[in-house]
């Protein structure tokens, strides 16, 4: 097994032997913005989208990110050099930075930079292949008019607290609700279910995180000439759904055979299935080696 690896403010080191101040706000708040990025064949997936994204989730906290485009691609590729294996995940974090005690973010100095390099398995090979248990959690997500689920924070309290929930309850993942009663996401992914052949994902509006996974498996659905809709979703749609599966760059692809003890018509279904080896076909186009394509062509 591989030792995970830390990019710390331009010094490569063991995970393990990174430190941080303790008055550092990303500790002491949760004052900061990270992104979770899957690398295949040695080259980070969709790169720049995590890149923008990071940007806006830093402009929405008034966080001024260290340096430019090109530093934090050159320390994702020098980190994935040092990690030394073909496929890992990236934990990207940028935190506040060390300051006084206090919410004040003006006392924080240098904002940090992390790196960290590592395996990630939300779940075992056998949920994988055989379909997820989940549950709708009671646990809501935080609204819009709380904080906009487009930022992604370090404050993901109330996605632990539902995926306690999944853990006492036997199952392998949660579903959070909006306060409305619709359908949000996982705790760690994004929620699609098909119908009648129809892919179907809650809206950003409704508390969806705006995934670069679902992005990509709402591209190739359009590819694929399978209709896509974003809409309004409930428990109900959920509890009656054809097929229902999970996608995030931790997650990548999890098909769901279960949900609040209810057995779904298929798991994994046809459109799963179908998304899925595409997935994997867009992954290597994007990520082989240049001199790899052209043999194959």
């Amino acid at each position: 097994m591989t030792e995970a690896l830390c990019w710390l403010n331009g010094v490569l080191m063991p995970a393990a032997q990174a430190r941080l101040p303790v008055l550092d706000h990303g500790l002491l708040y949760g004052d900061g913005v990270f992104e979770g990025i899957r690398f295949y064949n040695g080259r980070a997936f969709r790169l720049s989208r995590h890149l923008e994204r990071l940007r806006r989730s830093a402009a929405a906290i008034r966080l001024t990110l260290p340096g430019d485009a090109g530093s934090f691609d050159a320390a994702v590729h020098d980190t994935i050099a040092a990690y030394g294996r073909p496929e890992g995940y990236l934990r990207l974090i940028v935190t506040r930075g060390a300051g006084k005690l206090g919410l004040d973010p003006g006392s924080c100095g240098e904002p940090n930079l992390i790196i960290i390099a590592d395996e990630l398995a939300l779940v075992s090979e056998a949920v994988r292949n055989e379909g997820a248990r989940v549950i709708v959690a009671a646990t809501r997500r935080l609204g819009a008019d709380g904080l906009d689920p487009r930022i992604k924070s370090l404050n993901y309290l109330n996605h632990i607290l539902a995926r306690l929930e999944a853990v006492n309850a036997g199952a392998d993942e949660a579903i959070l609700l909006n306060a409305a009663g619709h359908v949000t996401e996982g705790t760690a992914d994004n929620v699609f279910l098909v119908r009648h052949g129809k892919l179907l994902t809650p809206p950003a509006s409704d508390g969806a995180l705006e995934g670069v996974t679902r992005e990509v498996i709402l591209e190739l659905a359009q590819e694929l000439g399978i209709e896509r809709v974003e809409t309004t979703l409930g428990p109900y749609d959920l509890h009656t759904a054809d097929e229902c599966f999970l996608t995030g760059t931790g997650a990548e692809l999890i098909p769901v055979r279960e949900v609040d003890g209810r057995p779904l018509a298929v798991c994994p279904g046809p459109v799963f299935s179908v998304l899925l080896a595409a997935f994997r076909r867009q992954v290597n186009r994007e990520t082989a080696a240049p001199q790899l394509v052209a043999r194959r062509q």
